[in-house]
């Protein structure tokens, strides 16, 4: 077993663990922006915390009676649009709107009806080359993708999709020149950390699998 301590903290520095209740799991996840397309031709943008990667299939958890699921059953091309921590006040901007009409019950209360979601962000649709819903132009890095699979969780509220990354853009500025490298150094994701919105901290070292110095 292997009794060492993190060399940051010292053996008195350590206490006991206690045992909690929170009421998310969101220990620190990038957020994203999902772009899809609405029944009417119109398109919707929706901020989101869970979605991470597997190669370049990026796995996603949708609430199933939110309006991304919705389009997404039969509409299966999106943009997966990754902010800047600069840009948290756009994405919490849209965090109260739903492109739901009516507005789901369960979120009457807090929530409210908004059909051009890119106007009230502030935010500004980009052509994208390969789907239809459009990028989003301020975002540093936008993917496009289409589902290959959907399925609901175990609980029932939420939806579980697997989309197939059909072609990355990127800043200029954060990616490594001459490479097809994302230079990470200089690029910094939106991360929600318990429902507060964070930046990246300083570089503490790199894996032994990095193509990039």
């Amino acid at each position: 077993m292997n009794t060492s301590t993190p060399s940051s903290v010292s053996t008195d520095e350590l206490s006991e663990h206690v045992t909690i209740t929170p009421s998310i799991l969101y220990f620190g996840t990038p957020v994203v922006l999902l772009s899809t397309e609405n029944e009417n031709g119109s398109f919707n943008l929706a901020p989101m915390s869970s979605a991470w990667a597997l190669g370049h299939v990026i796995v996603l958890g949708l609430g199933a009676e939110g309006q991304t699921a919705h389009n997404l059953r039969s509409r299966h091309d999106l943009v997966v649009n990754l902010p800047a921590p600069a840009q948290w006040p756009a994405v919490e901007r849209l965090a109260p709107l739903t492109g739901r009409t009516p507005v789901p019950v369960d979120k009457r209360a807090s929530f409210r009806f908004e059909p051009d979601k890119f106007a009230a962000a502030g935010l500004r649709p980009q052509p994208s080359e390969l789907v239809r819903p459009p990028r989003v132009a301020e975002c540093p890095m936008q993917l496009e993708a289409r589902v290959a699979r959907s399925q609901p969780d175990t609980s029932g509220e939420f939806v579980i999709v697997e989309a197939h990354v059909l072609k990355v853009h990127a800043d200029p500025r954060i990616v490594l020149t001459g490479s097809q490298h994302v230079d990470p150094a200089a690029w910094s994701p939106l991360i929600y950390n318990f429902r507060h919105y964070f930046g990246l901290g300083p570089e503490l070292g790199r894996s032994f699998r990095s193509q990039t110095a």
